[in-house]
C-alpha cells in the first residue's frame, strides 16, 4: 500500500506554494520513492478531487470541517456524472481516497485526520468449471490459450502477465520469477507442465529471446482479447476479465486443498486478510457438501422406489414393509 512508502515530511515552506504546485511536488516525491504508476494515479485522483472541491482555498487554511464537508458531499453524490447509483462503489473509492488524503496531510504536517470510511464487503466473481472448459475450448490462437492457462495456473495479475519476460521462466523447476509485481515486491510462483509446454512452443514459434516479453500486448489489448474469447465461448462477456481469472485460480486452489498461507504467497498478498476473502467463496461448497451428507434423512423404498424416512417401518406410498437390510442407499 502507498503508506509503506518512505516519503518523509515536507518542509514547512511548501505550504506557501499553490495547491497545484504542492500536489505536483508530492507526486514527484512518490515517483522518486518508487511508487507504482497505479499508486501515483490513485493519489493524483484523490488529491485533485479534494482540491477541486475546496476551490481557491489554500491548503494551509483548510480545516477538518472542510474535509468532512468534502467527504459527506461524496457520500451523497458519488464520483461519477452518470445516473447509475452504486453506493458501495462510492464508499470503496472514498475509503481509499481518505487513506490517500490522510497520508498527504501527514506529509504536509497538517493536524487533520479524516475519520475512516468503512469499505463495503468485496464482491468476488469467479468462473465455474464448465465455463473454464468452454473458454479453453474456444481458444483458437495459441496466445489466447497461453493467457488463460497462465492466469488460471498462477493467479498472476494482468500487469504481471504483461511484464513477464522469457528469462523469468524457469522451465526446469516449473516456476516463474515475478518482477513486475504490485508495490515492487518480487516473488516466485509455480506453473504446470502443460502450460509450460504451450509456452515453450510459443517461444520457439516466435523466436523469442530471453529479454523479450512473453505476451506482446497492452492491457487494453489483453482485455479485448479475453472479451472476444468469451463471446466465442458463449460466456457472458462481463464475467471475463484478467482479475476474474485470478479470482478463479485462488478459489480453485483452495477447493483442491491448497492452504491459505501458500495461496497468500502465490498471489503476492502482504496481508493474510486479503487472501481470506476467498474462504467466503469456498464455504458455499462446504455448505452444499454438509447438507448432502448431514441433512439427507431419506432412503428409497425397495418396492416402489420412492423416498421414505430413514426410520420408516412401512412405505407410506405402497405399504411395503421395510425389512432390515432391504433399505436402499441414501439419495
Amino acid at each position: 500500500m502507498p503508506s509503506r512508502l518512505d516519503i518523509g515530511v515536507a518542509p514547512p515552506e511548501i505550504l506557501e506554494l499553490s495547491n497545484e504546485e504542492i500536489i505536483d511536488e508530492f507526486i514527484l516525491l512518490l515517483e522518486s520513492a518508487g511508487a507504482s504508476k497505479d499508486t501515483i494515479k490513485a493519489y493524483r485522483s484523490a488529491l485533485k478531487d479534494f482540491i477541486k472541491y475546496i476551490g481557491d482555498k489554500p491548503l494551509k487554511e483548510i480545516s477538518l470541517r472542510d474535509v468532512i464537508s468534502w467527504r459527506n458531499y461524496r457520500l451523497r453524490n458519488g464520483f461519477r456524472k452518470n445516473k447509475v447509483v452504486d453506493r458501495n462503489a462510492w464508499k470503496t473509492t472514498l475509503h481509499y481516497y481518505t487513506l490517500f488524503l490522510n497520508r498527504f496531510f501527514e506529509w504536509l504536517g497538517l493536524n487533520i485526520r479524516i475519520p475512516k470510511i468503512r469499505k463495503p464487503p468485496r464482491k468476488i466473481n469467479t468462473l465455474r468449471r464448465d465455463e473454464i472448459k468452454k473458454l479453453l475450448d474456444a481458444a483458437r490462437d495459441p496466445l489466447d490459450k497461453i493467457i488463460v492457462k497462465l492466469i488460471l495456473d498462477t493467479g498472476l495479475r494482468s500487469r504481471e502477465i504483461l511484464e513477464l519476460r522469457v528469462e523469468d521462466i524457469d522451465f526446469n523447476n516449473k516456476t516463474i520469477h515475478v518482477k513486475g509485481s504490485k508495490y515492487g515486491r518480487e516473488r516466485i510462483v509455480v506453473i504446470t507442465k502443460e502450460t509450460l509446454d504451450l509456452i515453450k512452443a510459443w517461444i520457439k514459434l516466435n523466436d523469442l529471446k530471453p529479454r523479450d516479453k512473453l505476451i506482446p500486448l497492452t492491457y487494453s489489448g489483453l482485455y479485448k482479447r479475453l472479451k472476444t474469447l468469451a463471446k466465442r465461448a458463449g460466456i457472458d462477456v462481463s464475467k471475463i476479465r484478467p482479475h476474474i481469472l485470478r479470482h478463479t485460480f485462488a478459489t480453485e486452489a483452495l477447493r483442491r486443498g491448497l492452504n491459505i498461507y501458500s495461496l497468500q504467497r502465490l498471489l503476492g498478498h502482504s496481508d493474510i486478510r486479503t487472501t481470506q476473502i476467498y474462504l467466503h467463496l469456498t464455504i458455499e461448497d462446504i455448505r452444499r457438501e454438509y447438507e448432502k451428507i448431514m441433512e439427507n434423512n431419506y432412503n428409497r423404498c425397495i418396492n416402489c422406489g420412492r423416498e421414505i424416512p430413514v426410520n420408516a417401518i412401512y412405505c407410506p406410498y405402497c405399504g411395503y414393509k421395510v425389512r432390515e437390510g432391504e433399505i436402499s442407499v441414501n439419495v
